[in-house]
């Protein structure tokens, strides 16, 4: 097998396994919590507790806690509902009055469609300003980059996004915050729009409607600039750092006194070399980007998946399965994106692929 497919292959398979030691940490957090209130990640998702007494929920609890042993061991706990996760049954939001998975599903498209745009963002600008930094080192070029840089690390994104708000919405009407403008909104719920993938942006392509995927992406401006200045930053400075170390090294220095091009040094040398870092940085930085995108969705609007932090949240009961299920979905959506960025660095690095066959 080549050593870019058995690497690929070995980072497929670590995703099961850190996801089944991630769901066995949260679900052992879970245990903490009454087996009658265990009892929503069981609840048939065709029985609403709004129609039926107090009294009849209470005895589906109760038959719920003995048929799904939720007296029973850790071990047998976490298998059943492992179990009932990999079927689609993810329990009943008591605070939401709606089944957990149904929720998510209506909800991610918005957190996934930012979160895409965000790393689109970051990551080709990050790469470009570090390597233009470099070559300007010490020069004023370099010097405003190092002062964007900090203010994009020491400002929080909620002020951030205020700050945007009053500038570019009510200041200079460029933007708006929210998904979409309402006379659009009307137009892509209607029977007309096809919702092929749930990312407005996309299904406006597909729908022919140019005026719909405009709308989103004006709507999307400050919410990705706002999620994606961090990223930036961190891996922008990397690539500074990583270039001028690079420039420095032997090889750059042969290849300018051979007469190569400057611009073939940087692009096709110096920068290959750097890549590695650059694209770990990125990973975590996509890891810290998904832990703090729900924050700008309430501020923006963006009926996302903090939607689902926010409604739990007005309630004083306790919310087990809207808790569990959003801690699991965070955690699906970091290792993929996460395996992505291994397996594009994997491609860049040749390194990586070389450790396999050591």
């Amino acid at each position: 097998m080549p050593p870019l497919l058995k690497y690929i292959a070995r980072r497929l398979l670590l995703v099961p396994i850190t996801l089944i030691i991630i769901t066995l940490t949260l679900y052992g957090f879970a245990m903490l919590v009454p087996a009658e209130q265990r009892a929503q990640l069981y609840w048939p998702s065709n029985l609403s507790p709004d129609q039926m007494t107090a009294e009849q929920e209470q005895k589906i609890v109760e038959r719920i806690v003995h048929q799904r042993g939720l007296n029973d061991p850790f071990p047998v706990q976490y298998l059943n509902w492992l179990g009932n996760m990999l079927r689609g049954e993810w329990g009943w939001s008591p605070n939401l009055r709606v089944p957990v998975l149904d929720y998510l599903q209506r909800r991610i498209p918005v957190t996934l469609e930012l979160t895409l745009f965000a790393m689109l963002l970051f990551i080709p600008l990050g790469i470009v300003s570090g390597v233009i930094a470099s070559l300007r080192h010490r020069g004023r070029v370099d010097h405003g980059f190092r002062a964007t840089a900090f203010v994009a690390t020491s400002i929080p994104p909620f002020i951030l996004g205020l700050m945007m708000i009053s500038v570019f919405y009510v200041g200079l009407r460029w933007f708006a915050p929210g998904r979409l403008s309402s006379d659009i909104e009307i137009l892509v719920k209607s029977p007309a729009f096809h919702a092929y993938t749930g990312l407005v942006t996309i299904d406006g392509l597909l729908n022919g409607r140019l005026d719909v995927t405009k709308d989103a992406l004006l709507h999307l401006a400050m919410p990705v600039i706002v999620v994606a200045a961090l990223p930036w930053a961190t891996v922008a400075r990397v690539t500074r750092a990583g270039m001028i170390e690079e420039s420095g090294k032997e090889y750059a220095i042969a290849a300018q006194a051979r007469g190569v091009s400057q611009r073939s040094i940087v692009w096709r040398h110096t920068l290959r070399n750097t890549l590695s870092p650059v694209l770990t940085a990125s990973a975590l930085s996509t890891a810290t980007l998904v832990t703090g995108i729900y924050v700008v969705e309430i501020i923006f609007n963006l009926k996302g998946v903090s939607e689902m932090l926010t409604g739990a949240a007005r309630f004083t009961a306790l919310d087990v399965a809207a808790a569990l299920g959003f801690a699991v979905y965070s955690a699906l959506l970091v290792l993929v994106i996460m395996l992505l960025l291994d397996i594009l660095q994997a491609v860049f690095d040749p390194r990586l692929r070389e450790r396999i066959d050591a």
